[in-house]
């Protein structure tokens, strides 16, 4: 790891442990082993850190995105895959998508600063609501509307629908923070959350398996044409 990321992992977790606030830029460049002017280099003061930090963050969440086969930030893009996907493969995907939330050392620790810090810098509660409730409500509404738009799921209040979804997820990835004990609970609890999920919108499992043959033979077409 370079200097620059290293600096980047030990503010995380002093922020993580001490508070946001109770962190100076020499505390950073002490864990580092280097001295303050050195940091500077890198960063000009300790909000270009913490910007940074969620730079980094987001970039590690499409990394992982693209290794479970998904977009993870264009909900158009993503809505085009869910169309064509089994409930037991949705279950699988989001049972993934979980445990990187769950376990993923950088977003856990991000996750506990700001949990902790949102009561004590209004900055901070902005970046948590960002973070953790406005994004991904936002992409998930646009996800699901064009999902209801495609026939695969119904409903006439897309938004009650997200938060449907949205919101018991969250409270399982609380519950593992505080009592990691609970993770296998909670993945049954997930599992027959998707189930219901889907039972309680109409999923239509007939117009997925329609989808997903038409995908198929888009592509053998377009195979054909540049052969």
């Amino acid at each position: 790891m370079d200097t620059k990321h290293r600096i980047l992992d030990e503010a995380l977790t002093l922020f993580s442990e001490k508070g946001y606030a109770n962190v100076y830029v020499a505390d950073i460049a002490e864990r580092v082993g280097i001295k303050a002017p050195s940091l500077y280099k890198h960063y000009k003061n300790k909000q270009a850190i913490f910007d940074a930090i969620i730079e980094e963050m987001d970039r590690r969440f499409l990394e992982q995105a693209g290794a479970l086969q998904i977009n993870g930030a264009d909900a158009a893009a993503d809505a085009d895959i869910y169309k064509t996907i089994s409930e037991e493969q949705l279950i699988v995907l989001g049972k993934n998508l979980f445990l990187y939330f769950l376990h993923d050392d950088y977003t856990r620790r991000f996750r506990k600063m700001l949990t902790i810090e949102q009561f004590h810098d209004k900055k901070l509660a902005d970046t948590y609501m960002k973070q953790y409730a406005d994004d991904p409500l936002s992409y998930q509404g646009m996800l699901f509307g064009l999902m209801v738009a495609a026939g695969i799921l119904h409903t006439d209040n897309v938004e009650i629908m997200t938060l449907h979804f949205y919101a018991p997820i969250y409270m399982l990835l609380t519950i593992c923070d505080r009592d990691p004990e609970r993770e296998q609970e909670a993945l049954k609890t997930l599992d027959a959350h998707i189930r219901q999920f889907n039972a309680l919108y109409a999923r239509d499992e007939e117009k997925v398996e329609t989808n997903k043959k038409a995908v198929i033979q888009k592509t053998k077409t377009k195979k054909k044409k540049e052969d």
